[in-house]
């Protein structure tokens, strides 16, 4: 592998991140409890762990500004548009799997 600096690597991993966050607002069909049963996190999880980054580099921001920053809208006005309610399979996957793991 190439050596990538430490300042290219950051710009890499945002550009990542931004294109992770595009993809799902482009996929508002796939539930958040989707996402949960199938790889452990959901877009929630990406608002929490921005939420701990950005307090960890001394930025207060608050749990409802960290959900807009990755749905891309307040995470109530996402929920009134794309929310659907859980299936009784998904529901029962989510049971079995114990939701959040970490």
């Amino acid at each position: 592998m190439t050596s990538i600096d430490k300042t290219k690597q950051v710009e890499l991993e945002a550009a990542t991140f931004r294109r992770l966050l595009e993809h799902l607002r482009q996929r508002p069909d796939v539930q958040n409890i989707d996402l949960m049963n199938l790889a452990g996190f959901c877009r929630n999880c990406l608002a929490n762990w921005y939420g701990d980054a950005a307090n960890a580099a001394g930025f207060a921001l608050s749990k409802d500004e960290a959900r807009t920053m990755v749905y891309g809208m307040t995470y109530d006005e996402w929920k009134t548009k794309h929310q659907t309610p859980a299936t009784s399979e998904q529901a029962s996957t989510a049971a079995r799997t114990s939701g959040h793991r970490h």
